[in-house]
């Protein structure tokens, strides 16, 4: 995939819509994952994944320390779309982060600890299972510094392409979307590694 030229791509997907973003990347392999936190949007990109791609494989890193409302979202999600679910958790349990790490604060020395525990050994046991071509994401522009450097199609660390159909949307167009197509929002999503709104998750550093 590190051929392709992403500027003159990233031009002319631009005023391209999600679903012709989405078709004309699946074209490009086979080998792909959607990504979710199953996060206050997620509904947008899982339902408009599934109507291009069934079997899609959709990876999520289960932190372990969602909110009740956040795991009730995935589960309707997964059934109501019969999503092709692969979860990845911590190889320790909660009870061991909670006994030996805690729930750090972002100042907290161990808050580094206990993002590679909770998320970022997950994501790269995830990856190295799978060997995806092709990421797709729901990363936006506005969110974070570094998503503010990326754009529809952008490379990880590893080469993989990740394409991002709703790089440009703000909050008010996914609103009016929910709406429109009678999708769930998950208003109590909390990422504890992110803490803020503004910080990165971990695995888009990947």
């Amino acid at each position: 995939m590190k051929h392709l030229d992403l500027d003159i791509l990233n031009k002319s997907l631009r005023d391209k819509t999600p679903d012709e973003i989405i078709k004309w990347a699946l074209t490009l392999s086979e080998n792909r994952i959607v990504t979710t936190s199953f996060g206050v949007y997620s509904a947008i990109l899982l339902s408009t994944m599934s109507k291009h791609d069934k079997a899609i494989k959709v990876v999520w890193c289960d932190t372990l320390y969602n909110s009740p409302d956040t795991y009730k979202h995935a589960a309707h999600l997964i059934n109501q779309y019969d999503l092709n679910i692969h979860q990845y958790q911590s190889l320790m349990s909660k009870e061991d982060i909670d006994a030996t790490i805690g729930l750090p604060s972002l100042e907290d020395d161990n808050h580094a600890q206990f993002s590679e525990v909770v998320k970022l050994e997950p994501f790269r046991r995830a990856l190295q299972e799978h060997q995806p071509d092709l990421w797709f994401t729901n990363i936006r522009v506005r969110q974070t510094e570094l998503r503010n450097k990326k754009d529809i199609l952008s490379y990880s660390k590893d080469g993989i392409l990740k394409i991002s159909p709703f790089y440009y949307w703000t909050d008010y167009d996914l609103d009016n979307y929910l709406e429109a197509h009678n999708l769930p929002k998950n208003h109590s999503y909390f990422d504890p590694i992110k803490a803020l709104k503004n910080r990165e998750c971990g695995i888009h550093l990947q």
